[in-house]
């Protein structure tokens, strides 16, 4: 009798032991383990329980899946750990988490929002980083956004834990997916780069984009995004009368205007002439209402890119203008596939500088085809 007295003192003590260090680890236990007379469990608390066991078993940090890492990669260091388990009941409060303000100059700062954007800006270093904002809960939840801390954290960057409402405000409204983070802004860039990008195409003749007076943001960042995903070698644009490289334009290219450099000129002629002289052709783009010219129109589908080229966007409303135009040594059109009414008889900018690119890089790539061929 002493004996099972003795026996069942000890296991209570070792189930006391075992729930104290379950729940100061945040994980459910069901009761069908700690009770094991109790057999009846609702078929909830059965299923949760095993999504629960998967879980634990399948990541290393709440919310995120390391199985893809190999090795010592899927350790992650204490400090972000304690970032994604803060919202996590039974977890100490926040440790990494730091003031969630705006520096004091940041009237000269950017704040990149969105996921995408965010990722970029921090791993090409073309921005000076400063604080990265993350809101309440984000980090646990969703394995885009730990991947943006894990970038900021290994690049020193602060960061921050805010409300919704100060994500919002940071952004003025808009869609932040849950980060923002305060960089230095990014420019134009106004000198010739050093490497040879846009000089020598990767696959043919090189391609470059050149727009002017593009002043929406948001077709800017679409026309970035076509731009990259297609295979143009460099995209310029006039600085005068053109919108300046924000967050909204990176937000609207994915993050792209991050990773490719967009060169600025005041004066588009000048690069036109110049390029020109180095044996390249300018080709500009039209409508189909377009008044009658010396310059030759075809259709895009009947361009074929054999030698370098600038190809040339017009702004939003005007297209281009007259002394870009009397530059061209050919224009392109988008033929319509059906009789348009006044007022939808064109495309928006950024729509039909995919089209173009499409069907210009596209002859670029069945030209390359054709000459492997015969060789």
């Amino acid at each position: 009798m002493r004996h099972y007295k003795v026996v069942n003192a000890w296991t209570r003590l070792n189930i006391d032991a075992l729930n104290s260090r379950l729940r100061s680890a945040s994980y459910h236990v069901t009761s069908s383990f700690l009770l094991p007379e109790n057999r009846r469990i609702s078929p909830f608390v059965k299923k949760r329980d095993r999504r629960e066991l998967n879980h634990e078993r399948s990541v290393q940090v709440p919310g995120y899946n390391y199985k893809h890492k190999k090795n010592n990669e899927s350790k992650v260091s204490s400090e972000l750990r304690k970032l994604c388990l803060e919202d996590f009941p039974g977890v100490e409060g926040r440790q990494l988490g730091q003031k969630a303000t705006l520096d004091s100059n940041s009237e000269n700062h950017d704040v990149v929002f969105g996921i995408a954007p965010c990722f970029l800006a921090l791993s090409q270093g073309r921005r000076k980083a400063f604080k990265l904002f993350v809101k309440d809960g984000e980090a646990t939840q969703r394995a885009s956004v730990l991947k943006v801390c894990e970038e900021a954290h290994s690049r020193r960057v602060q960061i921050c834990h805010v409300g919704k409402k100060d994500l919002d405000k940071m952004c003025l409204g808009r869609v932040h997916q849950g980060v923002c983070l305060q960089a230095s802004r990014l420019d134009y860039l106004t000198k010739a780069s050093r490497n040879t990008l846009g000089d020598k195409g990767n696959n043919g003749p090189p391609l470059w984009l050149v727009l002017e007076e593009i002043q929406d943001p948001m077709n800017l960042g679409a026309i970035l995004r076509s731009a990259y995903f297609l295979g143009v070698d460099r995209v310029a644009s006039s600085l005068h009368r053109s919108c300046p490289l924000s967050p909204v334009v990176s937000k609207a290219s994915s993050g792209v205007m991050e990773v490719m450099e967009v060169y600025g000129y005041e004066s588009l002629e000048d690069l036109l002439r110049m390029k020109v002289a180095q044996g390249w052709q300018v080709v500009g783009s039209v409508g189909t209402d377009a008044e009658a010219m010396h310059t030759p129109i075809l259709r895009c589908s009947d361009f074929q890119l054999t030698k370098p080229t600038l190809l040339l966007m017009g702004g939003e409303g005007g297209g281009l203008s007259r002394e870009l135009l009397s530059l061209c040594q050919a224009l392109l059109t988008i033929p319509a596939g059906r009789n348009l009414l006044p007022g939808v008889e064109s495309l928006n900018v950024s729509v039909a500088a995919g089209i173009l690119l499409h069907s210009v890089l596209r002859s670029r790539q069945i030209n390359q085809l054709g000459s492997r061929n015969l060789s």
